[in-house]
């Protein structure tokens, strides 16, 4: 521990004394929170992104919905509003997807998995979706460790001259008992006010302060039909339900205090509280209909941020943060041994990033994380006296070294490697991000347009403490994972024409565009470690599968076209095909078998049609289409455990009005159109057609 410590102050020393010569600073920009220089080296890979209105028009009740519309991404829902909600990218876990509330990580070291069905979408103004990492060597140690990350960007306040106060209610109703009011305040504490939501910051203080709570509730008691075959083709179950212990009430409150004090620096106070009472929907089996798995979860926390350059050279950034999360899971199911257990959980995580630009287009960073998680459990049956409290302890120090540099127009380079060091465990994972731009150097804006990506890297992943611990599916021994990344793609992204027409927070930008992108990937991940529902939602086996070969294409094209009469019209179509297999042992029955719940091929579209009038009035239809190939739910991929092909076609219709000093939005939903039976896990029925109606009112 102490030689970690004297080499990470060594580095830390030896990025302050390359500071040298002053280079300008453009302008920071608020959407991204991040000090621009126009001859500094910007990400290398851009991220999949959904924002504005092409992201609040989707028939999206949460992130997990939204992120439907990615490519590379496979989403585990066990169905209604009150189901969890999982991702996994590229095939690597959902344990290796690192999720970021603006900058900072959601972290939950008792099983890894984030559930993110709990974020609603009403306070987001972004979505990101990076493969690999952020290339941006200016981000946490933590943040490099990842092999795919999500980063939610909450709203931010923006105040045209002479406003002072921002509030908006919302409210949300639709099927299955679905009520989902919500309401948000934001105040200018200072003079210095942003003119527009794309302006630079005025160079005086700027002090804001955020707020926002919501309310949902829904009894999920929605019809599906449950249908079986036997082996032999005949029908074994056919019939008509409703599902049973999915209903969900859930309260959500935020709290921000946002000061950018110069052009150059900012600091942010953030605390956030979500709890929640649900029932945990349970697998059809057996002809069995319900179950009594409850789970009531409370998540907080507190996180601050800091970030400045001195001398036009150094950049800093500080982070800071604690999380407390408790759960309580009961299962009063009388046909299995009634459960009655807790957990809490603690997190105490800070980071320091330094980043010296040596020459204008060479830059260094290096970052320094320290966590420490703690989980306390007891287990216990209803009626009876519980087990003793077990407590389980956690410090991880992550610190990272990085450069990034920029050959005139045409390539651009970052290069990372990050020590990570977990009990008596220590590990160098490196990166390496290059961007070529070959028709750089030619006046036709069609060559430049066209980019040629690649990465490689290493990924890390512990077991948590469930894979470890976890009373009757843990396991002790599980070795942690290694996973290698290889990625090399296409982007071709170019501005077909611009229109001077003005636009609104809703309204897409005043060009037309055209975006198509290929990626092929190849990872490959030793002693991948497994994790599936055993018998109950709430509990999971794990298990070491060995080695897994993972080979895929992610594909999509996208364009925003502006018509005649003031119409636009965003098509956009995803493809994604992976082939997922285990390469443990030739002897397995399973050898180079496709792992649980993946597909080979899934595609999603999202086409908007929107129409602006002259007096600010907007109008949109926006159609999106799902399908997710066939898949098998068990490690062996035999009839037994075939999952089939599924569809689902939504529609959003929306609209806009300025009524003096209040804009209204209402906004009307239709999902699963066709009104499809299907199931994303086996066994857990998704509804079929169901409705969502929201009126906002601005001011």
């Amino acid at each position: 521990m102490k030689k970690l410590t004297i080499s990470i102050l060594l580095s830390l020393m030896a990025s302050l004394s390359v500071l040298a010569n002053e280079i300008d600073i453009d302008s920071i920009y608020l959407d991204e929170v991040t000090v621009m220089a126009s001859s500094r080296p910007k990400q290398v890979i851009l991220p999949q992104r959904l924002s504005g209105s092409e992201l609040h028009t989707l028939s999206a009740l949460n992130v997990a919905d939204a992120l439907r519309y990615f490519s590379g991404v496979q989403l585990k829902d066990y169905g209604g509003v009150g189901g969890i909600k999982t991702i996994d990218i590229r095939s690597m876990g959902s344990q290796h997807v690192g999720v970021y509330y603006n900058g900072i990580q959601i972290g939950n070291a008792q099983n890894g998995v984030v559930d993110l069905g709990k974020f609603a979408m009403d306070e987001l103004e972004a979505i990101e979706l990076y493969h690999g990492q952020k290339s941006d060597i200016f981000q946490s140690a933590r943040e490099m460790g990842n092999a795919g990350s999500i980063y939610l960007q909450s709203r931010k306040p923006y105040f045209a001259q002479g406003e002072r106060i921002h509030t908006r209610a919302s409210m949300r109703t639709g099927s299955f008992g679905l009520a989902n009011p919500s309401v948000s305040l934001d105040i200018n504490l200072s003079p210095s006010i942003l003119t527009s939501q794309h302006s630079t910051l005025n160079t005086q203080h700027s002090l804001f302060l955020t707020m926002s709570a919501s309310y949902l509730r829904s009894d999920g008691q929605y019809p599906f039909r449950y249908r079986r075959l036997t082996p032999s083709g005949s029908v074994a179950y056919d019939t008509t339900a409703y599902r049973h212990n999915s209903d969900i009430q859930a309260v959500r409150a935020e709290i921000g205090l946002h000061h950018y004090y110069s052009a150059s620096g900012y600091w942010r106070l953030q605390g956030y509280t979500y709890w929640s009472e649900r029932g945990v929907p349970g697998a059809i089996v057996n002809n069995v209909w319900s179950n009594g798995e409850r789970l009531e979860d409370r998540n907080s926390f507190a996180q601050f941020q800091w970030q400045d350059n001195f001398f036009h050279r150094y950049h800093i950034r500080l982070l800071a943060k604690y999380a407390n999360d408790y759960t309580h899971y009961r299962n009063l199911d009388t046909r299995t041994l009634p459960t009655n257990n807790t957990y809490l959980q603690q997190e105490v995580y800070a980071s320091l990033i330094q980043q010296v630009n040596i020459l204008p287009s060479w830059d260094i960073s290096v970052a320094y994380d320290l966590q420490y998680n703690d989980l306390t459990r007891q287990q216990g049956i209803s009626g009876l006296r519980s087990s003793p409290k077990e407590h389980y302890n956690r410090w991880s120090h992550f610190c990272s070294i990085a450069t990034a540099f920029n050959v005139q127009s045409y390539l651009r380079v970052q290069a990372s490697a990050l020590l990570t060091h977990i009990n008596s465990n220590t590990k160098l994972t490196p990166a390496v991000f290059v961007s070529l731009s070959p028709l750089a150097s030619l006046s036709s804006p069609y060559a430049k347009a066209l980019t040629i990506n690649a990465f490689y890297k290493h990924s890390y992943r512990y077991p948590t403490f469930n894979d470890l611990y976890y009373t009757d599916v843990g396991n002790a021994a599980l070795r942690p994972e290694l996973a290698r990344q290889a990625s090399v793609g296409l982007r071709y992204d170019i501005p077909l024409s611009s229109s001077s027409s003005s636009s609104t927070s809703t309204s897409a930008s005043s060009s037309s565009s055209f975006l198509m992108t290929l990626d092929y990937y190849h990872n490959r991940v030793t002693d991948k470690i497994i994790a599936f529902p055993k018998g109950q939602q709430f509990r999971w086996a794990m298990l070491n599968l060995g080695e897994v070969l993972i080979n895929g294409i992610d594909a999509s094209v996208g364009a925003t076209i502006r018509l005649p009469l003031r119409f636009s019209l965003t098509p956009r179509v995803q493809y994604t095909y992976q082939q997922a297999i285990d390469v443990t042992s030739p002897n397995d029955s399973y050898y180079r078998h496709q792992i649980p719940y993946i597909p080979h091929h899934s595609v999603s579209a999202v086409s908007g049609l929107s129409y602006q009038s002259r007096r600010a009035d907007s109008y949109g239809l926006n159609y999106s289409f799902i399908y997710v190939g066939e898949r098998y739910s068990q490690q062996e991929n035999i009839p037994a455990n075939y999952v089939p092909a599924w569809t689902s076609h939504d529609l959003t219709i929306y609209g806009e009005w300025n009524i003096q000093t209040i804009r209204l939005h209402a906004q009307l939903e239709i999902n699963n159109l066709a009104g499809t039976d299907y199931e994303v896990i086996m066994n857990y029925p998704m509804p079929q057609t169901s409705f969502r109606a929201t009126l906002s009112i601005i001011y």
